[in-house]
């Protein structure tokens, strides 16, 4: 099987621009109105939905990784990196702490150029102990092949099925300095056009032994938040991708094995007209995150006057963002670790205040929810 990175003309791209342009400025346009809409906010509620995206943003792109982090260490590792005032902070291991550095860097310094020590140090904050898994990896540098060549692979061992053969390592620092060049140069390209060309490009090269999937999104909401002119995130690709996963697999591998290119490029219209596309639902889903970040931010406004300590306020938030079963004296315990004489003791403060109410429906453990408004 051969790939693009072994055609004479790699990296050089074509693709169909009277199909891109279209879905393209579509896309352009629902961006450029989000953003408006949310600088019509309060600093409050701007900053609600800025900590849900990059928390969602975080805990996805994990996810298509097959790793769960814990959402309350994410959501309050950011919260502190943003020096951001919010109730219900919890301690974050080594490990969160670093993905959350590399995806704020991303973001929030994406007008600083991309560099080779910038790649590595991201590199080294996902994986502090340097290991993926039980498995000690070569960290904050390019990969060696020193186990054998690079491949994206699937299936039980010994009946593998190879996805992907990425190019050989003594390639990897020219191809990489070709990329970063690239990258940080003005072109006439279309910003967010450039960002689906970057994911495309840097996980072909896949140059670090682990992590590349993780550090390709970074480097596209990196190119997105030069697109938006601004550090500010409203809405997160990874969350769609995450659940678009196996398609986005899928299109990555033909696009990949797609060799039979002619002499003007290699024609990627397929993968950016996904990618576009991708974007498009994304925004879908982010009215639909951003309609629940306000709803939020309403029913605690309109509580303002009651004084909640840092267990009810975790609790209040993930009642909003719907907790698996039903909410009783014992999961409120289970949660916010403490005993459940105290939970009982939060939950009756808050059906005093008027922020919880009494389930109506039987059962052997009296439960509670949150009072609509």
């Amino acid at each position: 099987m051969r790939y693009i990175h072994q055609l004479d003309i790699w990296p050089k791209f074509i693709w169909d621009h009277e199909q891109i342009t279209s879905a393209l400025g579509a896309v352009r346009s629902r961006q450029g109105r989000l953003i408006g809409r949310m600088e019509t906010l309060g600093f409050s509620l701007r900053s609600e939905a800025i900590l849900q995206t990059l928390t969602l943003d975080v805990l996805k792109s994990s996810e298509i990784e097959g790793e769960f982090l814990d959402p309350m260490q994410v959501r309050s590792s950011i919260a502190r990196r943003l020096g951001m005032d919010i109730g219900g902070l919890v301690s974050s291991d080594r490990h969160v702490d670093g993905v959350v550095e590399m995806m704020l860097d991303a973001t929030q310094n994406f007008d600083k150029p991309l560099t080779e020590d910038r790649l590595f140090g991201w590199h080294a904050s996902l994986f502090p102990a340097g290991r993926s898994g039980m498995h000690k990896i070569t960290v904050g540098a390019w990969r060696t092949d020193s186990h054998g060549p690079m491949r994206v692979v699937s299936g039980i061992a010994g009946r593998e099925r190879v996805h992907f053969e990425a190019p050989s390592a003594e390639r990897i620092n020219r191809e990489m300095k070709d990329f970063l060049s690239w990258f940080n140069g003005s072109t006439n390209l279309e910003p967010v056009l450039k960002a689906g060309l970057a994911h495309l490009w840097f996980v072909t090269l896949h140059p670090f032994e682990d992590g590349n999937g993780r550090i390709a999104r970074a480097i596209a909401d990196m190119q997105l938040a030069r697109a938006d002119g601004g550090r500010d995130r409203f809405y997160s690709m990874s969350v769609q991708i995450r659940q678009e996963r196996n398609t986005y697999y899928d299109v990555l591998e033909k696009t990949q094995k797609n060799i039979h290119a002619i002499k003007m490029g290699i024609d990627i219209t397929g993968w950016l007209g996904w990618f576009l596309s991708c974007l498009d639902r994304a925004l879908d889903t982010t009215e639909q995150t951003l309609a629940s970040v306000f709803k939020k931010a309403h029913f605690l406004e309109s509580h303002s006057a009651e004084l909640l300590n840092d267990r009810q306020k975790i609790m209040v938030s993930k009642l909003f963002d719907g907790i698996k079963g039903k909410l009783t004296s014992s999961s409120w315990a289970k949660i916010t670790k403490c005993s459940q004489d105290t939970a009982l003791r939060d939950i009756l403060d808050l059906v005093e205040k008027g922020i919880l109410i009494k389930d109506t429906a039987g059962g052997r453990s009296t439960s509670y929810s949150l009072k609509e408004l």
